[in-house]
């Protein structure tokens, strides 16, 4: 089952934290080398603020979190997913294309036209994780419509990094 978090669970800190840490641990394996030794990429914080704002979706198998994204309009009218994680022993079972399917679902019933993601990438090598994603999402269905300068959109994450990336911003037509 795939649905948005119920706002009152912001306030349920075992909740906050089994999202937190099922999202750090994806991406610690994700985006090894590309991040600082020991940074997270996210805290109890900002997975509260989603889950406050209607914005964190999950992906469930009875009890069990088993996925999750971010999922938002943008205030440019697109409709934006972010922070895919799918729980490490369920990789391939397609929780991943779920997700993105409800996304995609969603933005057609709120009337938006276009779905937006964004891709970490770094700048001087290739990253197999990051390699698999580009190319899966392009399977799906989304294009490249902006190889952007993460010192211009995300200048506080630059110090964070082990190596130089770009962001790829990716549009599908819905």
């Amino acid at each position: 089952m795939i649905d948005v978090v119920e706002k009152e669970r912001s306030a349920d800190e075992r909740f906050v934290a089994e999202l937190t840490d099922l999202v750090n641990e994806v991406y610690a394996a994700g985006e090894k080398g590309i991040w600082l030794e020991g940074t997270d990429r996210t805290g109890p914080a900002e997975i509260a603020a989603m889950i406050e704002a209607s914005q964190l979706v999950v992906a469930r198998d009875g009890d069990a979190v088993i996925g999750a994204m971010r999922l938002q309009r943008l205030p440019t009218g697109e409709g934006e997913f972010g922070m895919l994680v799918a729980h490490p022993a369920r990789r391939g079972a397609g929780i991943g294309r779920g997700l993105i399917a409800y996304a995609e679902g969603w933005a057609r019933s709120q009337g938006l036209p276009t779905m937006q993601l964004e891709l970490l990438f770094p700048r001087r090598w290739t990253h197999p994780v990051k390699q698999f994603l580009h190319d899966w999402y392009q399977r799906l269905g989304y294009r490249v419509v902006r190889h952007g300068d993460l010192g211009e959109d995300y200048p506080d994450l630059v110090p964070r990094l082990a190596t130089e990336c770009d962001f790829l911003v990716f549009h599908k037509a819905l």
